[in-house]
């Protein structure tokens, strides 16, 4: 299978590409990246240099004619698309860029491989889409969506589309939803690498509200496993759940951090809640496990001990990407909360 993936140099793109070239040596990705400030071309850079099954492509998925141009010279079989402006504070300090990326973007690459004729297209989304939870039940598929925030409002129109483009076109799309990824290259903006930054500093770890806030945590690697069954095994207009089966409010993963760094918790500074801040996300993915043989492998705190354990050995990475408008961002949002 020859693969695009979009917004490989991200988070959960990066490890998802380095999985898929291990584990199907027949496979090869071309990697479209637009490198904003959370798109890192470093993450794959060894691959760049020795994997011959793995090229770069610098561009934006809203340019039309660009992708385009990919989907007829590589000669690509299908598409996965992680590319999204991501983080829930950027889009309430500004919609626009979540609306174009997310919305215009998706439909851009939809349209784009439905002209192309492209085998099967996977969408990954967010459970954030979803709303939020009361102190019991789960997401399923059938919960109806129910953004609270631009950025889910933004993922929620993507898989709207994505449905249209199914029901209207009979095209060969798959949606993924995910609960809260953690594990290695994650950018320091997310909760687990921003609050071990802090702690490895000895500085304050800005909590919101009262940290009550409940989330389903997966390790990435699990995650991606499960966008590798969907693209190989799920049947084509389905959305599928992913989660750890591992709630945890976020205090409690705060003070499980800073005990693992041997850190006081009085470091914790609880700062004013962002506005529409969901409760609480808990994911049943019962039909993934039925159709699709997926479980999730990693235990939090298995995967959390995993995760600092690579933060720790990989400092040059961690100060390459603290510097510019991801510092001053950081700076400007916490300090109107303090």
């Amino acid at each position: 299978m020859k693969l695009l993936v979009t917004g490989g140099c991200g988070f959960i793109g990066t490890n998802f590409i380095r999985l898929m070239l291990d584990a199907h040596p027949d496979w090869s990705i071309v990697n479209l990246d637009k490198l904003t400030y959370a798109g890192n071309r470093l993450n794959l850079l060894d691959l760049e240099e020795n994997a011959p099954r793995y090229e770069f492509v610098h561009g934006d998925i809203c340019n039309r004619e660009l992708v385009m141009d990919l989907l007829n010279d590589k000669r690509l079989d299908a598409v996965v698309n992680f590319a999204a402006e991501s983080h829930v504070d950027r889009s309430i300090n500004d919609p626009s860029p979540f609306v174009t990326t997310n919305v215009g973007g998706a439909q851009n690459l939809m349209e784009c491989a439905r002209q192309r004729g492209i085998e099967r297209f996977v969408h990954v989304s967010t459970d954030e889409v979803y709303g939020t939870l009361g102190p019991s039940g789960k997401f399923t598929e059938t919960t109806p969506l129910s953004p609270n925030s631009p950025y889910s409002a933004s993922k929620a129109g993507a898989d709207l589309m994505a449905r249209a483009y199914f029901e209207t076109y009979h095209f060969p799309i798959l949606i993924t939803r995910c609960s809260n990824n953690y594990g290695p290259y994650q950018f320091p903006e997310k909760l687990i690498p921003l609050m071990f930054l802090s702690a490895k500093a000895d500085k304050s770890l800005p909590v919101y509200g009262d940290g009550l806030n409940v989330r389903d945590w997966i390790y990435v690697d699990d995650h991606c496993r499960g966008v590798e069954l969907t693209l190989t095994k799920g049947r084509e207009g389905q959305a599928y759940n992913f989660g750890g089966n591992a709630e945890e409010t976020n205090i409690s993963v705060v003070k499980t951090m800073l005990s693992i760094l041997g850190k006081p918790e009085s470091l914790i500074t609880f700062v004013t809640d962002r506005p529409g801040h969901d409760k609480r996300y808990a994911m049943d993915f019962s039909l993934a496990a039925r159709e699709l043989g997926f479980a999730p492998t990693l235990p939090f705190s298995e995967g959390l001990a995993r995760t600092v354990a690579w933060y720790e050995a990989n400092g040059p990475w961690l100060e390459q990407v603290q510097s510019g408008e991801y510092r001053t961002f950081m700076d400007t949002w916490y300090e109107e909360r303090g």
